[in-house]
């Protein structure tokens, strides 16, 4: 996976446009939105952060084709690791635990405490900082937000509402032994 901050990747776009395109998808239609080259923001319907995610720039649906088929694999259960250029927009702070998301395997989960030790801090005192964070997280699926719960194994917020995450871990649930399920 190539991330971005501050340059794009011109494996997906050109790098001075910001696009988007919306596609269908098991879960409800997709918001893409590419920025500077590479993939900002994957917006499930309904997500509460929807409003905040910034310009959604010109609507060109053939500029996804790449984020489309690898997509569709995740969805059909043949892809269980994306590999597309993505441009993070946020704070240090947030990248940092985005990018810890990014090691979270396909079926596994993490407790927000978990990821703050996997990413060098005291869960003690930065579970919920990770929390808002994972929160804030603008590249849904890709992204994997949804692979945090709660410390008791519990689901716990997520912006396109539990549902979606209930079905997208229940997703990545499917063939594996019942022991090993995520909920």
């Amino acid at each position: 996976m190539t991330v971005q901050d501050d340059v794009g990747d011109l494996r997906l776009l050109d790098e001075t446009r910001v696009v988007h395109a919306v596609v269908p998808s098991p879960v409800g239609p997709l918001t893409l939105v590419a920025h500077d080259g590479g993939l900002s923001a994957l917006l499930l319907p309904d997500s509460k952060y929807e409003a905040v995610q910034g310009p959604f720039g010109e609507r060109v649906d053939d500029a996804f084709d790449e984020v489309r088929r690898q997509l569709d694999e995740y969805f059909a259960g043949t892809r269980t690791e994306f590999d597309l250029p993505l441009h993070l927009i946020g704070t240090t702070f947030q990248k940092r635990v985005w990018r810890g998301l990014l090691r979270i395997p396909y079926g596994q989960t993490r407790s927000y405490g978990d990821l703050a030790a996997e990413i060098g801090l005291d869960p003690r005192t930065s579970s919920r900082a990770v929390g808002a964070a994972n929160g804030r997280n603008r590249i849904a699926i890709v992204v994997p937000c949804h692979r945090v719960i709660g410390a008791d194994g519990s689901l716990t917020g997520f912006a396109a509402g539990l549902d979606r995450k209930r079905f997208l871990l229940g997703h990545e649930a499917k063939g594996r032994p019942r022991e090993h399920l995520l909920f």
